[in-house]
């Protein structure tokens, strides 16, 4: 019975991303992201059958474990384009690590107008990252690890969604731009989005969040003190 619902569970998760990945290809359109569309198809049948996360846990680890090769599988697409990335190094960079920089003072500026705590503060600074460099730092910095992981998981799906009608409405149309804004802010989940614009944006997109997670972690326990109250 256990691998049966395995079997349901990972078919279900599978299938779920095949079709949502075919409306959006169909329609183009950033509020149709696959992530965001087949978590909800996800939660929905799994509330229709009475399913619990306990059931869901043996496929969601297995899609975690593939995150790994799918990161390094990222490596083809950035091969494909070095030569565009050489020639271009020094704006990536440079523009890599003003975001990282950007993305975090934005946050923790809003969130003290906004009257939140230091805990919330110091977990939400590194939203911008993977989420096992976001955690580690969060933890040295004093914050709360599983609300980062939350932070960053919401920060992936609203910059995913949002992030290319924002790179559309203000005219950004080269692929490198879009891909190391996309990689930049919303990290994997951004990344997957600009791979989904094309090989050049989705490569440049790997680059920027590579460089992003790297820049941060090393930053971060320098940057953030100077930004908290």
């Amino acid at each position: 019975m256990t691998a049966l619902i395995f079997a349901a569970c990972l078919i279900l998760t599978v299938g779920s991303y095949l079709a949502t990945r075919a409306i959006f290809l169909r329609f183009r359109h950033p509020l149709l992201n696959p992530v965001f569309l087949s978590t909800l198809v996800i939660i929905a049948v799994l509330q229709a059958t009475g399913g619990t996360l306990a059931d869901y846990q043996p496929a969601k680890e297995l899609m975690t474990f593939l995150l790994g090769p799918a990161t390094v599988a990222l490596a083809l697409p950035l091969y494909h384009n070095r030569a565009v990335l050489l020639s271009q190094a020094l704006p990536v960079l440079a523009g890599v690590l003003t975001g990282s920089l950007a993305t975090i003072a934005a946050v923790l500026v809003a969130g003290r107008l906004a009257g939140l705590s230091r805990g919330i503060l110091v977990s939400l600074g590194p939203k911008s990252v993977t989420v096992p460099i976001a955690v580690e730092i969060s933890r040295l910095a004093g914050g709360e690890p599983t609300l980062t992981a939350a932070f960053v998981v919401a920060t992936g799906m609203i910059g995913s969604i949002l992030g290319p009608l924002l790179l559309t409405a203000v005219r950004v149309k080269d692929p490198v731009a879009r891909g190391l804004a996309l990689g930049t802010v919303s990290h994997g989940q951004g990344t997957a989005v600009a791979l989904l614009e094309g090989e050049r944006a989705g490569a440049m997109g790997g680059v920027a969040m590579a460089i992003a997670a790297v820049f941060t972690a090393l930053i971060a326990p320098y940057y953030l003190p100077l930004l908290l109250p």
